[in-house]
């Protein structure tokens, strides 16, 4: 048998010959590293470039090996652009310590590995699904506006000016994207903002889009023509402020801003509550980091007016929906919403007052009046079929007044309004209000309820539901639920049953106005806060749920498209051809920092502004120079 053996071992590889004890000795050294690298491998298996997560974050995001290798280039120079109705002196920034504030994220202990595991492959799924997007955009659409997932071109409804890579910025730190990151900020670096292909640009979107971007993603890298390229695009938005009473226009046409002749412009007799009202955070920040006291003082005289009429309104303490700049007039409309037109003014209170280390005290008033007056108008339990847990959620509606005495609530949610329950949280504990962050964790459940309650497992852009009288007690009443239904459907013929059947409506929701889902943010923000400040892990589960969801209905070839009907799960519905920015810059950032370390953009640290873009709270204020720059 082994003369055998010995013989086709000769007819493979030549005579046999007996191995040498050098040969041995090579042969189980080799053997024995073979084993230890195996178990090496075993312990510590290779990291897939794309799965970061497992890296120590704090070393990708402190990494700023790539710095300074790039020239800001601008047709243009906005700085040198008139302004008709300068001040005749700036309001400065708060200077001094800031104060020590509040801790807002609860006191994290060291995870099981289990959990660990778990959210780490969370995160990397999500980060997957940014990276596959974000190829897409480079391949089809990059340095436009948008991205459309369907047809794989480029779209400018922003200026023309990249929104989703301005907007992107950040998150491709963060996640620790940096080939991508510098790749990106080379393209930045060419953004003509002395040119558009539009007549005029939203001073609203073009702020919390390109401002904030750029502001965050020098804040996070210090990338230092990130900062030249936002000075520019502050020096251009500034002239919005060049009006004779110095209130901001809603929306700025470039070639008269940059013209020498004339008075400048005349502020709007009707601009949105978010028009006006949401520029604060970012042109705060640009102060700080500039030291230009001009950039504070035109956002501190929107403050002041809100501080001066905030009891003027139909519902005093309240911001209605619309506001007449011009005459400086809060009491001529009879809306208010905390939804569509009016949501990140509101969310401005708080999160400026932490930006600025809490040495400016009237955003703690203008938060603390207006947050009583939406408890006690606006928010509502919704009467739920029996077996739900009614007791323990709430919903935020509209309110419409002639009068302090006629209050009148409108049951609707929308999405946007989603954002309260983090509001609410976040500000609750950065005033030391339990009730607040109470508020806060029954308005996210309520969203999340939303969620889990559709066909799909995605909440709509706009739903309607029965208000209960209180919120202590509030049990099912079928009848009450048939009249608001068929009150809902007037235009549709048949009973209850029949409309049931046509809406298509799950049981305890009245109407469903707007089907869609547009890739909005602001429900995983919440949900994110919230689990940021509490530290349930629930909240992590409630977030996967609703990742998968979106995942499963909004995917196309080339990205994430917008949901049609949340109500249909046939799996046959076709994503709409749109993908806004806020995809990446919010959405997926939200999902991934909330399965991310919670030293990750620690909200004791930063603060995100209504785009999601992370500025970082200074630890000190110098007092700045007074005149123009």
């Amino acid at each position: 048998m082994a003369d055998r053996f010995k013989r086709r071992i000769a007819i493979r590889n030549g005579p046999y010959q007996p191995m040498s004890r050098r040969h041995r000795r090579n042969l189980i050294y080799a053997l024995t590293v073979g084993l230890l690298l195996g178990l090496l491998y075993l312990c510590n298996p290779p990291i897939d470039p794309l799965a970061v997560s497992f890296l120590e974050h704090q070393d990708y995001m402190n990494d700023r090996s790539g710095m300074d290798k790039f020239v800001a280039k601008d047709s243009f120079d906005w700085r040198k652009a008139p302004f008709h109705n300068t001040p005749t002196e700036y309001k400065p920034l708060p200077a001094g310590m800031p104060k020590t504030l509040p801790r807002i994220q609860h006191k994290f202990t060291e995870e099981s590995k289990s959990r660990k595991a778990q959210r780490e492959r969370y995160r990397v799924a999500v980060r997957n699904e940014f990276v596959r997007n974000w190829q897409s955009y480079k391949t089809w659409a990059w340095t436009k506006d948008e991205l459309m997932p369907i047809s794989a071109t480029g779209i400018d409804p922003f200026g023309g000016w990249g929104a989703t890579l301005v907007d992107s910025l950040d998150s491709l730190w963060i996640m620790g994207l940096k080939d991508d990151f510098y790749e990106a900020v080379a393209a930045v670096a060419e953004i003509n903002f002395g040119e558009s292909d539009m007549v005029n640009i939203s001073v609203f979107e073009t702020t919390i889009r390109y401002l904030g971007g750029l502001l965050s993603a020098y804040d996070l890298s210090h990338e230092k023509v990130l900062l030249d390229k936002a000075i520019q695009l502050g020096e251009m938005l500034y002239r919005a402020f060049d009006t004779t009473n110095r209130m901001p226009l809603d929306r700025l046409a470039l070639d008269l801003a940059k013209k020498s002749t004339g008075l400048g412009f005349t502020a709007d007799g009707s601009i949105c509550l978010a028009g006006i009202g949401s520029l604060t955070m970012e042109f705060v920040r640009l102060a700080q980091i500039t030291q230009n006291a001009k950039y504070y003082d035109a956002v501190s005289r929107v403050t002041d007016f809100f501080d001066r009429a905030q009891n003027t309104t139909r519902i005093p303490g309240l911001f209605p929906t619309w506001v007449n700049a011009y005459k400086q007039d809060l009491s001529y409309d009879r809306s208010f919403t905390l939804g569509a037109m009016a949501d990140s003014a509101y969310e401005y209170f708080p999160k400026t007052f932490a930006l600025l280390g809490g040495l400016e005290p009237v955003y703690e008033k203008l938060y603390k009046d207006s947050a009583a007056m939406v408890d006690k108008h606006m928010l509502f339990r919704p009467m739920l079929p029996e077996g739900e847990p009614g007791e323990d959620l709430l919903f935020c509606g509209d309110v419409h007044a002639s009068d302090p005495d006629s209050i009148s609530l409108d049951a609707e949610m929308q999405h946007l309004t989603c954002f309260v329950g983090g509001y609410f949280a976040l500000a609750g504990r950065l005033f030391q209000n339990e009730h607040h962050v109470d508020l806060g964790a029954k308005l996210t459940e309520g969203c999340i309820y939303a969620y889990r309650s559709m066909p799909t497992g995605i909440m709509p852009e706009i739903l309607n539901i029965v208000p209960c009288k209180s919120r202590s007690s509030c049990p099912w009443n079928q009848t009450m639920y048939e009249e608001h239904v068929l009150n809902r459907a007037s235009r549709y013929d048949g009973d209850f049953k029949e409309v049931m059947e046509e809406l298509k409506l799950p049981k305890g929701f009245t109407s469903i106005r707007d089907k869609r889902y547009l890739l909005r943010p602001e429900a995983i923000e919440s949900v994110f806060i919230m689990y940021r400040i509490t530290g349930n892990e629930e909240y992590l589960e409630h977030a996967w749920d609703m990742f998968t969801s979106i995942q499963k209905y909004s995917t196309t070839r080339y990205g994430n498209g917008q949901v049609l009907d949340v109500l249909d799960a046939s799996g046959y519905q076709i994503p709409e051809d749109k993908m806004e920015s806020f995809w990446l810059a919010e959405t997926l950032k939200y999902f991934y920092l909330i399965f991310s370390p919670p030293d990750m953009i620690s909200l004791d640290d930063w603060v995100l502004n209504t785009e999601a873009h992370p500025f970082r709270r200074p630890k000190w204020v110098r007092v700045q120079s007074q005149g123009a720059h």
